[in-house]
């Protein structure tokens, strides 16, 4: 990669004090997805399913980043490292959208939905013979598999499990025994459906479900014979959830974890949710009982896990409610009648998922798989699923006699299990498998394929952007890059030997990778173009990922703002780089792309006068992908290839005008589309990235 000497220019203003708030900046995300929600012309179940998205998000915002928000409520907690202001801004942030959730689903979704005869019937709405109904099924499929446990010094508050649904009860008069133990707990399995239908016959032409929760409630005091029921509440607990262990202090890092995922349900609680109307004697009992602050409670009108809503959008299963369908085309690259290993004798092949299929990788893995030739497969696993077809390949590559060397990362984020029992099965069949580097995440999405032609050994290559995923394949964007190139498939057979063997860091020829030279390097590129604007030549910065929050990354874009380099940046998630501040980075405009698929690709493009640069990379610009990782980033040099990576991936998502937001000094974001209808006055055709793509690439166009 190009290097060069930082500008002379120096920045007008220190920047440690400049950049967002990372947190923040995720919350301000995940309420630019809420939109979603709230748009009268999206699918009225996708707008649902929008609503499901941020909470889920938020669920895992909760069990990574808010354990040392609620670190306050711990007695030996050191003060000095929180600091309060920002953490009551950010609880207030977060309330306020939790709230606007729960407005969104009361006052704009439901009656969307029951305007279309779709409800949930509380208990009181229910007619007499859907009481009945409700409670024939409490009695034979609900009641069965609870057991009620009423706290005494025998029985003490039972454990609860990360984002269980549980009920806590206030009970008068005595048990059996005599006593006025007066709380009692009731956990709902997690096998028990969160929505049920209730008949045709006695729902007339509407869809009615019920919701698990109310038909517990209208059935509480059927679980307390005897005892009369006073203040009830569903109650939900987040609990940290992040795995850590010590990889320099442990023998099997996969034992170690496997053990660790045992009590990942039963961290930190760092949240707790209650319905709305909890007294407030059953609230300061749970606070007490959590060790948790008044910050920490959340009191929701309605079910206290949106997630589980998505259960019902399966059940309505009505296509007019729905996106429509998209079929993605076959990689156009790739012909049907021809060998993947012959096409790519003639050049790279770059496949833009989902818009074309991730089949094409697939198609790739199985031809290796199936040609006698090939002799060796080598392959990095981050998150690829329970039931993955492409594992099921690898699995078959072992039995047919190739070696199959396989990098699995046990701990991508709840994704170790899957992870592990992937491991687990291949090397019981004899593949080769190894973990990556102790202390680093093995984050590269690498695929090498060793085969014999004539008398020479040929490497092929798959590089992604994304994960080994077809589920997500379909879901996210991202982009696939398929080669022969000898000086490309020799580098990375040199990370897969540093993974294995953990010698020398290698040296490479057109590969970038972290830990070791990626943040330098990019840092060089930036400071490169800065140095071209400050001596009157053309320069251009491009960015596409899915979060900015590296300080150094920042301080060079910072940098190559001030020398004139006009910046653009895409970024879909966090970006802690404030966009057009006066004085600081008046040349850096940055959007954010939330559309029906989720942004996920990385491209880096440079402009040094007449010198184009561009890159793909696995890597976000986040300390921990440029320094506690590994990582790849790989130039496309083809310029046919790069021109389509420029033209589909930055400069069609610049024009968006339909899903683009656009951040504000001061952090906040607005819909691109609206601030052009004001500042022209009149409206213009609308263009979104997404729905030009899906148009170019649909199998059907």
């Amino acid at each position: 990669m190009a290097t060069s000497s930082p500008p002379d220019k120096p920045m007008t203003k220190p920047v440690d004090t400049q950049w967002l708030d990372r947190d923040m900046s995720l919350l301000a995300f995940n309420a630019r997805v809420l939109h979603w929600a709230q748009k009268p012309d999206a699918p009225l179940l996708e707008r649902l399913r929008y609503l499901t998205i941020v909470s889920s998000n938020l669920d895992e915002f909760f069990e990574v980043r808010a354990a040392l928000y609620t670190s306050l409520a711990k007695p030996k907690a050191d003060l000095s490292l929180i600091d309060a202001q920002a953490q009551a801004s950010l609880s207030l942030v977060a309330h306020n959208l939790v709230d606007t959730q729960y407005a969104i689903y009361n006052d704009v979704l439901l009656p969307a939905l029951a305007k279309e005869g779709i409800r949930v019937v509380s208990h009181s709405e229910r007619t007499l013979a859907q009481q009945r109904w409700v409670k024939a099924l409490f009695e034979r499929e609900v009641r069965p598999l609870l057991l009620p446990v009423g706290l005494d010094p025998a029985h003490p508050f039972p454990q609860v499990a990360n984002k269980s649904l549980n009920f806590i009860v206030r009970l008068s008069g005595h048990d059996a025994f005599g006593r006025e133990n007066e709380i009692a707990i009731v956990k709902v399995p997690r096998s028990l459906p969160r929505f049920i239908r209730i008949p045709e016959s006695l729902s007339g032409k509407r869809t009615l479900f019920v919701s698990i929760s109310s038909v517990i409630r209208a059935h509480l005091k059927d679980l307390f014979p005897g005892r009369t029921v006073g203040d009830f509440s569903q109650f939900r607990v987040t609990r940290h959830s992040d795995l850590s262990v010590d990889e320099e202090d442990v023998k099997n890092l996969r034992t170690a974890l496997r053990q660790g995922l045992v009590h990942r349900n039963y961290g930190q609680a760092v949240r707790l949710e209650v319905s709305a109307g909890c007294a407030d004697f059953l609230v300061d009992l749970l606070l007490r009982q959590f060790e948790l602050p008044a910050s920490a409670l959340y009191r929701v009108h309605g079910p206290v896990n949106l997630v589980r809503l998505g259960q019902l959008i399966d059940l309505v299963d009505q296509p007019k409610w729905l996106f429509p369908r998209y079929e993605a085309s076959f990689p156009h690259q790739l012909p049907a009648n021809m060998p993947i290993f012959e096409r790519l004798k003639a050049g790279d092949v770059l496949i833009h998922q989902p818009y074309e299929s991730f089949d094409g990788v697939l198609a790739f893995l199985r031809e290796a798989v199936n040609d006698p030739a090939v002799l060796a497969i080598k392959q990095t696993i981050y998150r690829t699923g329970s039931d993955s077809v492409l594992m099921e390949l690898l699995r078959l590559a072992v039995q047919r006699g190739k070696e199959v060397t396989v990098v699995v990362e046990l701990k991508a984020r709840f994704d170790e299990e899957a992870n592990i029992n992937w491991a687990e099965k291949l090397e019981y069949i004899g593949a080769q498998v190894v973990y990556g580097v102790v202390g680093l995440k093995t984050h590269a999405k690498m695929l090498l394929v060793s085969r014999r032609e004539g008398r020479s050994i040929c490497r092929y290559a798959h590089l992604s952007t994304g994960n080994y995923n077809p589920r997500t394949a379909r879901l996210y964007t991202d982009l696939s890059y398929l080669t022969r190139n000898p000086k490309l498939t020799q580098d990375i057979e040199a990370v897969f030997g540093l993974l294995a063997n953990q010698s020398r860091i290698p040296r490479l020829n057109k590969l970038v990778l972290a830990p070791f030279a990626l943040q330098r390097s990019l840092i060089d590129l930036v400071d490169a173009t800065a140095k071209a604007a400050a001596a009157g030549q053309a320069s251009r910065i491009i960015l596409k990922m899915n979060t900015l929050t590296d300080d150094k990354l920042m301080e060079a874009l910072v940098r190559a703002s001030q020398a004139g380099v006009a910046v653009d940046l895409i970024i879909r998630g966090a970006c802690m780089l404030p966009a057009q501040r006066q004085g600081f980075t008046d040349n850096i405009r940055v959007r954010s792309i939330i559309g029906r698929f989720l942004e996920h690709s990385r491209v880096f493009y440079f402009q040094t006068g007449t010198q184009e640069t561009l890159y793909l990379s696995s890597a976000d610009w986040m300390s921990r992908n440029m320094l506690r990782r590994v990582e790849l980033a790989w130039p496309v040099e083809d310029p046919a290839l790069r021109q389509r990576v420029v033209d589909e991936c930055l400069t069609t998502y610049l024009h968006d005008t339909v899903d683009a937001w656009l951040m504000h000094p001061d952090g906040h974001y607005t819909l691109a589309g609206a601030a052009r209808s004001r500042s022209s006055g009149k409206s213009k055709p609308a263009v979104g990235a997404q729905g030009k793509l899906m148009a170019k690439y649909s199998a059907k166009a």
